[in-house]
């Protein structure tokens, strides 16, 4: 059975996009510190690359980068750092969580070196943990509130009223998909409630947070004659708010009635499992659901009411903070709170019916919510067509994936392009969201499907406006992210030396091949027996060699790199190693420079504490960063997790034999 260094679990709300980003930044930061991971992953299809029970004893350290119940219990006594999903969407942000698990284990050296601040967030806050069970609750819920909309979205095809019996238009299938579509749109608030309560009080907990949330829906029946609770009555539910609090009380009821029933002889556990825990949380759950039913209905009836009155004072101001919410995060908590919002007030007005005035507010409400979730793919989408060049490949591609994305109404897309410039690109996709969601309120647009994106257009009322719409808040922020990164493109060039030859982007381009050639560490590029003094000194003298070598023409452009590199985060390894790498416009060509100092460079951070004896020094070419630098970081990290590569290299004092045993594994 294969041992890994670092195990991970990730998990987002909707399972889509977040969960596989965070994956794939922590296996590149894992590659690039020599390390190796196995990333199990809680998306909406399930569980895949499940950890065993061995893979986890043997693993150094555990991180948990999820918003979402991943059964963090299974890691019990390992070193371990558990975020939200957010927190682990870069490769920087990923290796950081790395360095912070592998300090946990208790290494005094490595331990030293964490940031202050991190040490303080390696407990998870109150606030997180409350977030990840409401996430639970809402992964759970999301299917149903698709599933259920859509198909209730589809029996309109057949005409608004087309489910009625008694209407000119009346279609029995279309009945049918409307009676499917609102069986799965009233369990909603039920499966919220109950799988925020699972979170907590795990399976124990599903029963009372079940009834918890039908209560919600119907509150306390009462008769309208004698006024008196009546299970024949009727009540006024609470809704979405209710099935939130309904949740979060029926696990935490669980864990008391876990302590209250600790006493209990062992032999009885099944007792407590299949009677005495569903019944007690069932009855003190389902009675003070009751209790609470009149002030929770006044409250989500005032809720409802502060969100008509942002109506009343206009689109504008209605659609400005719909635009601003959904594109905050793109899919994070700010996100999902204007989204599960939209999903409340859709069911409600699919309730009230077609033609009343919640129908036509919830959901022109929805139509502009998924209208601001829609435009930020979108946006990447445009610039990259337009404004190509300043783009690299790699954010080029995705660029053009988001088109998908996008029109299917998946937001987290946009985000790897927000996470290298937070400033200004959050404020330009808040801007393009909100003029599309105050366009698609002006508009009066109404959309019965509460996802989908365009695959729902058929049912959407309006729907060419709310195509104009969107194309207009995506044109108007494609257009100024164009023009921020055409001026930060412009900006870097002016940086670069004024000898950097015009063509050098392309030569390097063309070079790119080398990276798998069997020569690519050249013999001097090989320096066996030098003495530095620190790190900078080292890395100072790695610059000047790349001048004098030809490979770059800035020594000072490649020493920033170097250090700016450093400054994310250490690049010393273990066992005396340790992997710098400089991207820059400066470097004209993809190269290695190898350094060893027998005596060992100290102050360069590494993960044993260990001093530096060799350095293999990457220096890749701007327009090559993501693709040949990733490339050589990764062989060279998997060469360094082999024992005879290490003490081959270590152990050499000829540069011809460290040249050819490098290139052997850059093959």
């Amino acid at each position: 059975m294969a041992k890994f260094d670092i195990i991970a679990a990730t998990g987002c709300p909707t399972g889509i996009a977040h969960t596989f980003m965070a994956k794939e930044a922590l296996e590149k930061a894992a590659a690039e510190r020599g390390l190796t991971i196995k990333v199990e992953t809680h998306g909406q299809v399930g569980v895949e690359n499940e950890l065993t029970k061995s893979e986890i004893a043997g693993a150094k350290a555990v991180v948990v980068a999820a918003d979402k119940d991943v059964q963090a219990e299974r890691f019990a006594g390992k070193p371990m750092v558990s975020v939200g999903v957010s927190k682990a969407l870069s490769v920087e942000a990923a290796g950081k969580l790395i360095d912070r698990a592998l300090a946990a284990k208790g290494d005094d050296t490595v331990a030293a070196a964490a940031d202050v601040e991190d040490e303080v967030e390696e407990k998870e806050s109150i606030g997180h943990v409350i977030y990840k069970h409401l996430m639970n609750g809402v992964s759970h819920m999301l299917v149903f509130v698709v599933a259920g909309g859509v198909l209730t979205a589809v029996s309109f095809l057949w005409g608004i009223t087309s489910f009625d019996s008694t209407a000119a238009d009346y279609n029995s299938f279309a009945a049918m998909l409307k009676i499917i579509g609102g069986i799965a749109m009233n369990l909603m608030v039920p499966v919220l409630s109950a799988y925020i309560a699972e979170s907590i009080g795990k399976r124990p907990a599903l029963v009372p947070g079940f009834v918890a949330g039908m209560i919600a829906i119907q509150g306390l029946p009462v008769n309208a004659e004698t006024g008196m609770i009546d299970a024949g009555g009727a009540g006024v539910g609470f809704g979405f708010l209710g099935g939130i609090v309904g949740g979060f009380l029926a696990g935490y009821v669980i864990l008391l009635l876990e302590k209250v029933f600790a006493g209990l002889p062992k032999n009885l556990d099944g007792l407590k499992a299949i009677f005495l825990y569903p019944l007690f949380s069932t009855a003190i759950v389902g009675l003070v659901m009751l209790g609470i039913s009149g002030p929770m209905a006044a409250i989500n009836t005032a809720m409802m009411d502060f969100l008509k009155g942002l109506s009343a004072s206009g689109a504008v101001v209605l659609g400005l903070a719909i635009g601003c919410m959904c594109a905050f995060d793109m899919g994070g908590p700010v996100n999902k709170a204007a989204y599960v919002t939209g999903t409340a007030m859709l069911t409600e007005a699919l309730a009230a019916g077609v033609g009343t005035d919640t129908y036509n507010f919830g959901t022109n409400f929805m139509a502009a919510v998924s209208a601001a979730c829609i435009v930020p793919p979108l946006i990447t989408t445009f610039a990259v067509i337009v404004g190509k060049k300043y783009f690299s490949q790699e954010d080029h591609d995705a660029g053009v994936v988001n088109l998908i994305l996008g029109c299917t109404h998946i937001t987290e897309g946009a985000i790897p392009f927000m996470t290298k410039n937070i400033w200004p690109v959050m404020p330009i996709m808040m801007l393009g969201s909100s003029i599309a969601s105050i366009l698609t309120i002006m508009f009066n647009v109404h959309d019965p499907a509460p996802h989908g994106g365009f695959l729902v257009l058929p049912v959407v009322e309006n729907g060419p406006l709310w195509v104009l719409a969107i194309l207009i808040g995506a044109v108007v922020g494609g257009i100024l992210f164009v023009a921020f990164k055409k001026y930060d493109f412009e900006k870097n060039q002016k940086a670069a030396p004024a000898t950097k030859p015009v063509e050098a982007p392309k030569a390097a381009a063309v070079e790119s091949p080398k990276a798998e050639a069997a020569d690519f560490v050249k013999v001097e590029n090989v320096f066996v027996a030098e003495d530095f003094a620190s790190r900078d000194e080292a890395l100072s003298f790695v610059s000047n060699q790349a001048v004098k070598a030809g490979i770059a023409g800035d020594a000072d452009a490649v020493m920033n790199a170097f250090l700016a590199r450093e400054a994310e985060g250490t690049t010393g390894m273990m066992e005396g190693f340790a992997i710098p790498h400089a991207k820059s416009d400066a470097i004209t060509e993809a190269a290695v420079i190898v350094v060893k100092d027998e005596s060992g460079v100290t102050g360069w951070d590494t993960m044993d504490g260990a001093p530096v004896n060799v350095a293999i020094a990457l220096l890749i070419p701007g327009a090559q960063a993501g693709t040949t630098h990733l490339k050589i970081l990764s062989k060279v990290a998997e060469a360094l997790m082999d024992q005879d590569f290490r003490a081959t290299v270590k152990g050499s004092t000829d540069a011809a034999e460290i040249a050819k045993t490098i290139n052997a594994r850059l093959v």
